[in-house]
């Protein structure tokens, strides 16, 4: 069996703003009646967070949970975790309409980080990043130049990017254009 890499192998670009590749990560698309007494306990028994508030993002002991749509939610664990958690997900929504898939080697992560990382985004992606509308546990599901992504923020002011991992490189190389030094808009800080 060959041994899991990430889609960028750990790249980093460091301008007016930092991107990097985080690595392998255990995602989960879960799809199903999130109002539902089930759904609650399932995702509080893979991650030990509870259900998030539309567009916002919940962390728990083992992992964190991002709406994603009114009949999903993206479970994210650490990679050696995502098997377990999957079978955690799909034992306790037995019975109910569900869908629990391992997406974990679908997808690649990118942390953007600094004072600028928000006009970073902003370059890239129609949605209002000002510190205002785009808090610490928001999440939005938008685009990243031409090809769909998700961005949440994070407590410590960083970003987490989310995509496809077969246009891995094209997100690298837009955000690392839109972070390099000369590039600078000041706009949202």
């Amino acid at each position: 069996m060959s041994e899991a890499v990430s889609a960028l192998d750990g790249v980093t670009f460091e301008g007016f703003a930092k991107v990097a590749e985080t690595g392998l990560r255990g995602m989960i698309t879960v799809r199903g009646d999130l109002a539902s007494k089930e759904m609650m306990a399932a995702v509080k028994a893979a991650t030990g967070a509870v259900l998030p508030a539309q567009r916002k993002v919940t962390s728990g002991d083992t992992g964190a949970v991002a709406w994603m749509s009114p009949d999903e939610l993206l479970v994210v664990v650490d990679y050696d975790a995502a098997n377990e958690a999957v079978a955690t997900l799909t034992d306790a929504l037995k019975g109910s309409h569900a869908l629990v898939a391992n997406v974990s080697d679908a997808r690649a992560v990118f942390r953007l980080s600094g004072d600028s990382s928000r006009d970073v985004l902003a370059k890239l992606a129609p949605v209002d990043f000002s510190k205002d509308a785009f808090a610490a546990g928001d999440i939005r599901r938008s685009r990243i130049a031409q090809v769909p992504a998700a961005v949440w923020g994070n407590e410590d002011g960083s970003f987490e990017v989310i995509c496809f991992r077969s246009v891995a490189q094209y997100v690298f190389d837009v955000l690392k254009v839109s972070a390099e030094v000369g590039g600078e808009v000041n706009h949202l800080g």
